[in-house]
């Protein structure tokens, strides 16, 4: 405690207000100058070793209530001026800190009121998602990041740009690659542009996955990616560089709001680019017509990830030659979503994804093991699924990696073109009656799902009221009417 400087004015001033005294008084039963207390209150002097005893033994203050008391309210007003409504409105810490030390009630009453705000936030959108569902829709929205802007739009959307699939394939005749897309995109960026491509050790890089410099004309990667990231990472440089104009047209058809959304719009167009560069379609969708749809043959045949070939399932939507309407979901081991895309859009409205119940999150008990699984959706509508782990960027030994999973879906309908429908179970107790599987019960999240006695409950419902009864308690931890 000698060591650490102690300013605690605002809460010696809350003691000397609480026992009704006044600066001189407080000042002689402390055996200081009236002007020395102004000071430690106005926090222009410290509290020393010998004011905190004598705090301690004069007006029995306990001396851990003089330190770290505001800790957890700065932290909590963090996350209150992150919301899309307040973000900006201060330049730094030290506003907060000054609040929480001067006004702990008032910091609290805060901190109350934005966590009842969010939660209001949350239900009227899970009451928009229920109008949606039922094909009501409504103009409800609130303040909103610019992600969640480009997330919204790229997820209602079908996965599908026609002019870049374009543009990648006039593209690929420039380049006439071969087998060595790699190589064939080094030399191009370094014949037309002067660029070079150079791999950096986590040292010299340790927080980027890219940088270009434009002073040296070099393409610099990190090298904790894999040849596969590597490889889309040079394809997203060469890309953003040739289909300016193609790509700024789709930003423009997207109408969206903030330079800050065009931005994140066009890295998620110049990453659809790189992919559809790195997967031709009209190779790929044949590859995967004949492989029926086996992700690990598609991987190894063009040279890919197992997330880059998944995705690119997704993107098979070209009229006359379009594949099985795939929809995708990325999470992490917390229940994060991070990506949400599919053929036809995202389909929220009748699969909704928040199902803690769904394979995407067994995945994590199996790392690199694929989970097939049908699942019924409370309407009656089901679906085929399949999920597995991605590792992230490599990390050194000390290092946790970072892993997240993938769930690739699509109608149960389409099982039968695909390799993964003969991996789903038979009949079994429960299975729809001539369907010839074991369907899964999931709900599109748990406040929007009204499944009775499930056990994978998170939240009531918002459609029902709550039915607490003493003398009955149900397998849910949420129990309603």
């Amino acid at each position: 405690m000698a060591d650490q400087k102690i300013f605690a004015g605002p809460r010696i001033r809350r003691i000397r207000s609480a026992k009704g005294l006044t600066q001189t008084a407080m000042a002689e039963g402390l055996g200081i100058s009236p002007s020395y207390l102004n000071l430690i209150e106005r926090n222009q002097r410290p509290l020393t070793v010998q004011l905190i005893l004598k705090l301690a033994s004069v007006y029995k203050v306990d001396p851990h209530e003089l330190q770290g008391e505001a800790r957890g309210s700065v932290a909590a007003l963090k996350e209150v001026f992150s919301d899309p409504l307040l973000v900006g409105e201060l330049p730094g810490d030290q506003e907060l800190i000054e609040l929480a030390e001067a006004a702990p009630n008032a910091s609290a009453a805060v901190i109350k009121l934005f966590r009842a705000y969010r939660e209001q936030a949350e239900r009227l959108s899970d009451l928009n998602e229920l109008l949606a569902r039922e094909g009501r829709a409504t103009a409800l929205s609130g303040a909103r990041l610019p992600i969640d802007e480009v997330h919204e739009i790229f997820e209602r959307r079908p996965n599908h740009f026609s002019s870049l699939e374009e543009e990648a394939e006039a593209f690929t005749s420039v380049l006439d690659p071969g087998d060595d897309l790699s190589g064939a995109l080094k030399a191009w960026l370094k014949r037309e542009y002067g660029i070079v491509v150079k791999v950096l050790p986590v040292a010299t890089m340790p927080n980027w996955r890219r940088r270009y410099d434009r002073h040296s004309q070099r393409l610099f990667l990190s090298e904790r990616l894999s040849p596969f990231d590597q490889l889309r990472e040079v394809a997203m440089e060469a890309c953003l560089i040739r289909m300016t104009v193609a790509v700024a047209g789709e930003i423009q058809a997207l109408r969206l709001g903030t330079d800050e959304a065009r931005r994140l719009a066009r890295f998620e167009l110049g990453r659809y680019a790189a992919h559809a560069l790195m997967m031709p379609y009209q190779p790929f969708h044949a590859a995967a017509i004949r492989s029926r749809y086996d992700i690990d043959v598609l991987r190894s045949r063009f040279g890919v990830s197992f997330e880059q070939a998944a995705n690119r399932l997704t993107m098979l939507q070209r009229p006359g030659a379009s594949g099985v309407p795939f929809f995708m979901l990325e999470v992490d081991n917390a229940g994060n979503r991070f990506r949400k895309a599919g053929s036809q859009g995202f389909p929220q409205s009748r699969f909704g994804g928040g199902c803690p119940k769904l394979p995407v999150h067994v995945a994590f008990t199996q790392p690199g093991q694929i989970f097939v699984e049908a699942v019924e959706m409370p309407d009656g509508a089901e679906f085929l699924c399949m999920a597995r782990t991605l590792e992230g960027p490599q990390g050194a030994f000390s290092e946790r990696p970072r892993r997240t999973a993938l769930l690739l879906g699509c109608d149960i309908g389409f099982r039968d073109d695909m390799v993964y429908g003969a991996a789903l179970p038979g009949t079994a107790v429960g299975a729809k009656v001539g369907a010839g599987i074991a369907a899964t019960p999931v709900g599109p999240a748990c406040r929007l799902c009204e499944r009775v006695g499930c056990l994978a409950r998170a939240e009531p419902p918002v459609t029902r009221p709550l039915g607490l009864d003493e003398m009955v308690t149900g397998l849910s931890a949420f129990d309603f009417q």
